[in-house]
């Protein structure tokens, strides 16, 4: 499944409905580098999640909207609610998990 770039204009509607993984990340961000590969590896592996991606220099009213402080940050949505979020590092079982 392919990874959707997020916007304040489209966030909303691509959480809205199903479980979505969100990845706020930054691209001079080192560890946001390093969990870059595990997101893309958890996307090719569950289809069934949609995973996304929003740019926390270039969307800083997201990050603001979650209370985004650090990143890497992922947060999983259910029907377009957050239900779970994690900060720093997070392995492949870590990210499963969550979306479980």
């Amino acid at each position: 499944m392919s990874i959707r770039e997020l916007t304040a204009e489209n966030f909303d509607e691509a959480v809205a409905d199903g479980t979505s993984l969100v990845d706020f990340w930054a691209a001079w961000c080192g560890p946001c580098k390093m969990q870059s590969p595990v997101v893309d590896a958890f996307a090719a592996a569950h289809g069934d999640v949609k995973v996304c991606k929003v740019n926390v220099d270039e969307q800083p009213a997201l990050a603001m909207r979650f209370g985004i402080m650090s990143i890497p940050t992922l947060m999983v949505f259910r029907g377009g609610e957050a239900v779970k979020k994690t900060v720093g590092l997070s392995s492949l079982e870590e990210i499963e998990e969550m979306c479980r």
